[in-house]
């Protein structure tokens, strides 16, 4: 058999990981114009008609998910973006509230939203498609490929480690008065802060994710790449994906492009605040007392970035056809490693689960006005979305609630990324 055969058969192999692929994304363009309020029609995604027998009622426009999400948006619980697509095809879509108060814009599809923790899965496919080329091992530790680190941590944590969750690592807390000025500045302090973390625990012990356990695979990406972790995601990960609205936005870009989603925070006093323009201000919240996510000039290597919901869905398509990882790979990605609490466990950089039966793959994420959520459901070709831009949306409670929905889970079945 010639090689272009062969190639044709896996790519046909590939083709079968749960329908992810089946339908296809096309080509990115502008979200269309004309739909009612709340109801953006996807760019660049293939619509599928509600009546369509393999639609669950709960997933379709006026099902029960859409009236809950409505719900928590007539309360106040909800502004930003929700997105069900099944097999390439959008199911619904919805967008409520204001991406800018004060240039008057909407909450939309073409709205790209800070994805805080939900963007940790990039650094960990970015280390595997290294491991790919054969330009770094998951058994190689730190000491490996960076220098400057502790003798414990440097001679005994790997790769898999870190990826894992299960360094044994400990990291300071960050600084979350300080406001960055350039790519420079943060870049350069998240190496440090990185470098002051200690073993607490023998590596290979499930300890969680500390801050070095995604700054350090950033680190190495950037030494085995010679670029930085920003340009290295960009470039191998969002391009590939077509994910053009997506990107490591920049506190400048955040406050003057409008397909940008402001995040909007609660203080003290019950009052809310543009946190990109009201740099003073902190979070009263415990966990993230004081923090400000506009401070941040850049988000840390290996953290956050911002992405528009039909991105996500890409990024989900990108993972299922071998466009950023071949298949073993992505497998990898997202196979279970780490025995969580019921039917949860921990793959590389992100929690997935058994619901009703089949894997659900996933990651969340939340700030101060941010909360980030995408998950994959393989088996039936699901992606389902929700990115928001207010405190109090109650991110666990609504992917839970689309769990339900997609898989027919009962309450409490299911469980947040």
């Amino acid at each position: 058999m010639d090689s272009d055969s062969v190639r044709a058969i896996s790519r046909r192999r590939l083709l079968g990981w749960g329908g992810l692929a089946a339908a296809g994304v096309v080509a990115v363009g502008a979200p269309l114009v004309g739909a009612r309020s709340g109801d953006v029609v996807a760019a660049g995604l293939h619509r599928r008609a509600p009546t369509d027998p393999d639609i669950p009622p709960d997933t379709r426009p006026g099902g029960a998910y859409d009236r809950y999400v409505a719900k928590l948006a007539a309360e106040g619980k909800f502004s930003g973006v929700v997105l069900l697509s099944h097999k390439g095809r959008t199911v619904l879509s919805r967008g409520y509230g204001m991406a800018d108060k004060e240039k008057g814009i909407r909450n939309h599809e073409g709205i790209a939203f800070s994805l805080s923790s939900a963007g940790k899965p990039f650094g960990a496919v970015a280390i595997l498609q290294l491991a790919q080329q054969g330009k770094l091992s998951l058994s190689d530790t730190v000491g490996t490929h960076l220098k400057g680190y502790a003798k414990d941590i440097a001679e005994q944590v790997t790769i898999h480690h870190l990826l894992s969750g299960t360094s044994g690592l400990n990291t300071p807390d960050e600084d979350v008065q300080r406001i960055f000025q350039s790519r420079k500045e943060a870049h350069e302090y998240y190496e440090q802060w990185a470098r002051q973390s200690k073993v607490e625990a023998p590596p290979g012990t499930p300890t969680g994710h500390s801050g070095a356990d995604i700054a350090i695979p950033a680190q190495i990406v950037e030494a085995v790449t010679g670029t930085t972790y920003w340009d290295y995601v960009q470039e191998n990960i969002f391009k590939r994906c077509g994910m053009t609205g997506s990107a490591f936005y920049t506190r400048p870009q955040w406050l003057t492009d409008e397909h940008i989603a402001h995040p909007y925070m609660t203080l003290a006093d019950g009052s809310q605040v543009d946190a990109v323009r009201n740099l003073d201000k902190g979070s009263p919240n415990p966990g993230v007392l004081g923090k400000n996510p506009g401070r941040s000039f850049i988000d840390a290597p290996g953290d956050g970035g911002f992405a528009t919901a039909p991105d996500l869905v890409r990024f989900a398509h990108a993972l299922g056809d071998g466009t950023v990882l071949d298949r073993p790979y992505a497998e990898l990605l997202t196979g279970a490693k780490i025995p969580h609490s019921g039917s949860s466990f921990g793959a590389y950089d992100m929690p997935v689960h058994i619901v009703n039966g089949q894997w659900v793959f996933g990651r969340g994420g939340g700030n101060p006005g941010v909360s980030a959520n995408w998950n994959i459901y393989p088996y039936t070709g699901w992606v389902g979305v929700v990115l928001g831009n207010c405190d109090g949306l109650p991110l666990q409670e609504i992917t839970e609630r689309e769990m339900q929905a997609i898989t027919g889970a009962s309450p409490g079945d299911g469980g947040g990324g």
